[in-house]
């Protein structure tokens, strides 16, 4: 299938464009100095939107405003001029939030923990209860290829397995629109052939992805549509295809010809006035070579102790899980209507109720301790405890508040 064919049939799959889900008009964004200087302008008054369902690729050599850009969506940074909308608000909002994942140009993660763990500090932020948590956590894993080794603590990972885990992060929530900043930077070709899949998967489905790379065949492989930015302006923009397309040569592929049909044509050409430029073999792609040696040795299941290639998609990426499970709100929409969610609230009665059914029981058994243990009283009674004093006990008292003085302070007699 060739390259005009493979577009048209993904474009075919892909649900239809929808309204833009981000928005900016003249958006600029200026460092200043302590004195309130302009430093430099990262972002010059671009203007662009992401249609919702499409795959937008953010192109750009270093310092080019790429970075600052994604900063501004996810709202870390605040716009100098112009406009930008995420969701139809502002990029500040925290209602938008639970609806965004973002994978960072470096993966910044806690070196102590583990994958589950890593996964599971994130899934609670969203607010997952803990059989969703488990569930996605474990295709996830499979799915980034680090299923073997999710108990070894994040700090003894590579950098291209600690992208791995970045992604997985980055899908904890299964987001409308996801934001990658360098996906590929430190994976082998498996995996980048892993995510450039992944992506076209997820478009398939709907998900909005903005994708910022500095390797243009990453992004010519999945992305709809694309920015080019130089300076912090916008230097060319439009649909992958016709920003690639060459007007100025057709290509006919064909079986091997021998020299004879060779010359024949270029003879029929030459008639019409054309001449052939070049006669060539076509090479499969470097990419392709590569992955079908790997698959290879893995079929003869050679040992490796990095990260394996990754599974199928998690599930929960290529269906409507809110849907189909009846889940609840999540964290952060409860937060906004004054609520809790609805198993961390029965997780709290249930352990209110152990908790004073243990201190009940402990109570009990403690009585019956000190009963056994207790001594027995004397069968005397009250009555030959004696009613007053003896006279020892009266003198030691009048001594006691009589004093040295020789006052008499006693009670008469």
């Amino acid at each position: 299938m060739n390259e005009v064919s493979e577009l048209k049939t993904r474009d075919a799959a892909r649900p239809a464009i929808g309204e833009p889900i981000v928005e900016a008009v003249g958006l600029t964004k200026i460092f200043s100095d302590f004195w309130k200087r302009a430093k430099a302008r990262a972002v010059d008054g671009i203007d662009f939107e992401i249609n919702r369902h499409e795959i937008f690729g953010l192109l750009g050599p270093n310092g080019s405003g790429k970075s600052t850009t994604i900063k501004m969506i996810l709202g870390l940074l605040h716009k100098s001029s112009g406009r930008l909308s995420v969701f139809g608000r502002d990029p500040s909002d925290v209602a938008i939030k639970s609806k965004i994942g973002y994978l960072p140009e470096e993966s910044y993660l806690y070196r102590f923990l583990d994958a589950r763990e890593t996964l599971d500090y994130y899934a609670r932020i969203f607010g997952l209860d803990h059989r969703t948590r488990k569930r996605r956590i474990d295709e996830l894993l499979d799915m980034v290829g680090l299923a073997q080794v999710k108990r070894r603590a994040v700090g003894e990972y590579s950098k291209g397995m600690s992208r791995r885990l970045g992604l997985a992060q980055a899908l904890i929530n299964d987001p409308e629109l996801l934001i990658l900043d360098e996906p590929t930077s430190g994976l082998d070709p498996i995996g980048t052939r892993q995510v450039k899949d992944l992506l076209l998967e997820l478009g398939r489905r709907g998900t909005t992805i903005l994708l910022s790379s500095h390797l243009l065949g990453d992004v010519e492989d999945v992305c709809d549509r694309m920015v080019i930015l130089y300076g912090g302006k916008i230097r060319g923009e439009g649909r992958t295809g016709e920003l690639l397309a060459d007007s100025n040569h057709t290509v006919i592929r064909t079986p091997t010809l021998d020299a004879d049909t060779v010359d024949e044509i270029e003879g029929v050409l030459q008639r019409r006035g054309v001449a052939i430029d070049s006669v060539q073999r076509p090479r499969q792609r470097l990419e392709d070579l590569f992955m079908g040696i790997v698959e290879q040795a893995q079929q003869e299941a050679a040992d490796t102790s990095g990260a394996l290639q990754g599974g199928e998609t998690a599930a929960f990426l290529t269906r409507d899980e809110a849907v189909e499970s009846g889940e609840g709100e999540s964290l952060l929409d409860a937060l906004q209507t004054d609520r809790t969610p609805d198993e961390p609230r029965a997780v709290e009665k249930r352990t209110e109720s152990a908790a004073v059914e243990s201190s009940q029981k402990s109570a009990e058994v403690l009585d019956e301790l000190l009963q056994e243990q207790a001594p027995e009283k004397p069968e005397a009674s009250v009555t030959e405890v004696p009613d007053a004093p003896d006279d020892h006990d009266n003198a030691i008292i009048d001594d006691l508040l009589g004093g040295d003085d020789g006052d008499d302070r006693s009670p008469s007699r």
